[in-house]
C-alpha cells in the first residue's frame, strides 16, 4: 500500500506544477492557452497510445460500441480540451495558487451540487457539510489580501475561467463514469487526449504566430505533455491498483497544495490569512466528499472515477 500511496502522491505533485509551468511560459512570451493546452495533449497522446500497445490493458467489457458511446468519447475529448484552455487562460490572471484551488477543488463540489439540483439526489449529512464548507471556503479564498478597487486586470474573468475549468472537469468525470464500464481506462485516456489535441488544432492554426512561441517555450511545453500528463497518469493508474479509493482521493489533495506552495514560494503570490483559511475549508470539504464517495461505493453505489487532470 505504501508504494501505491507514493505513486499517487508523485502523480498529484506533478499535476500541481502545471500552473507554474504556464507562468514561466508567459514570461517567455508563450502565453496562448490554446498552444499550451494543445502541446500538453499532443505530447501526452502518443505516449499513452504507445503504453496502450505495450501494456495491452484488459479488453473492454463490450467490444461493440453504440453511437452514443462514440458521442460520449467525443464529449470527453471536448471537455478535456475546454479544461486545458480555461485553466491555462486563468493562471496569468488569477495566479497559480488561486487558479489551482478554484479549478481543482470546485469540480467535486460541482458534481455533488449537480446531483442535488438536476438528479434530485438527497445527499447525506457529510455531503451537505462539505457543500457548506466549500462555498464558505471559496468566498474566503476570493476575499484574500485584495480590495475590490485594486483587483488585478482580468482577475474577475480569470476567476470565472478557473471555475469553468472545474465545470469542464466535472462534466468529464461524470461522462467517463459510464464509459469506464465498457472500456479500459488507459485506451480511453489515450483516445481522450488524442481527440482533445485534434479539437484544439484548428483553433491553434487561427492564431497569427505559432512558431515563435513554440520555439521559445518548447522545453516547458514538452515537459507539460510528458511529466504532469502522460507519466503522471501512468503513475496514478499504477498507484490506484494498490490503494483504496479513499486513500488515493485524499493523496491527490497534494495537487492543489503543490500548486499553492509553488505560487507562494516561487512567484511571490499572497493568499493572506483569509485565503489560507478558505483553502483549508476547501480541502476539508474534499476530504469529506472522498469519504462519502467511499461509503457509497462500499454500499454498491459506485464511485466517480478520476480521469487525467
Amino acid at each position: 500500500m505504501l508504494l501505491g500511496l507514493v505513486l499517487v502522491a508523485l502523480a498529484a505533485c506533478s499535476w500541481g506544477t502545471t500552473g507554474s509551468a504556464m507562468t514561466l511560459l508567459a514570461r517567455e512570451g508563450t502565453s496562448s492557452p490554446f498552444l499550451v493546452g494543445w502541446a500538453r495533449m499532443a505530447g501526452a497522446a502518443p505516449c499513452l497510445l504507445l503504453a496502450t500497445a505495450v501494456l495491452r490493458p484488459a479488453a473492454p467489457v463490450e467490444r461493440h460500441w453504440s453511437l452514443r458511446d462514440v458521442a460520449l468519447t467525443a464529449a470527453l475529448g471536448a471537455t478535456m480540451a475546454a479544461y486545458q484552455v480555461c485553466y491555462f487562460w486563468a493562471v496569468p490572471r488569477t495566479g497559480v495558487a488561486l487558479t489551482a484551488l478554484l479549478a481543482i477543488c470546485s469540480a467535486p463540489i460541482m458534481i455533488t451540487f449537480g446531483a442535488v439540483v438536476f438528479l434530485h439526489e438527497r445527499p447525506r449529512a457529510p455531503a451537505r457539510v462539505a457543500l457548506l464548507l466549500a462555498v464558505t471556503g471559496t468566498a474566503m479564498l476570493l476575499a484574500g489580501p485584495r480590495s475590490l478597487d485594486r483587483l488585478p486586470e482580468g482577475f474577475v474573468l480569470g476567476v470565472f475561467s478557473a471555475l469553468g475549468a472545474g465545470l469542464s472537469y466535472a462534466v468529464y468525470t461524470l461522462t467517463a463514469k459510464g464509459l469506464l464500464a465498457r472500456a479500459a481506462p488507459l485506451p480511453l485516456a489515450a483516445a481522450t487526449f488524442t481527440l482533445a489535441a485534434a479539437l484544439l488544432t484548428p483553433v491553434l492554426l487561427l492564431e497569427r504566430e505559432i512558431m515563435r512561441p513554440l520555439a521559445a517555450g518548447w522545453p516547458l511545453l514538452l515537459y507539460l505533455g510528458l511529466v504532469p500528463t502522460a507519466v503522471a497518469y501512468l503513475l496514478f493508474g499504477a498507484g490506484l491498483k494498490r490503494v483504496p479509493a479513499t486513500a488515493a482521493g485524499i493523496a491527490t489533495l497534494l495537487e492543489p497544495l503543490t500548486a499553492s506552495a509553488l505560487g507562494v514560494l516561487a512567484f511571490g503570490e499572497r493568499l493572506g490569512a483569509w485565503g489560507w483559511a478558505g483553502a483549508a475549508l476547501l480541502l476539508a470539504a474534499l476530504i469529506l466528499l472522498a469519504r462519502e464517495r467511499a461509503g457509497n461505493a462500499a454500499g454498491g453505489a459506485g464511485g466517480i472515477p478520476r480521469g487525467p487532470h
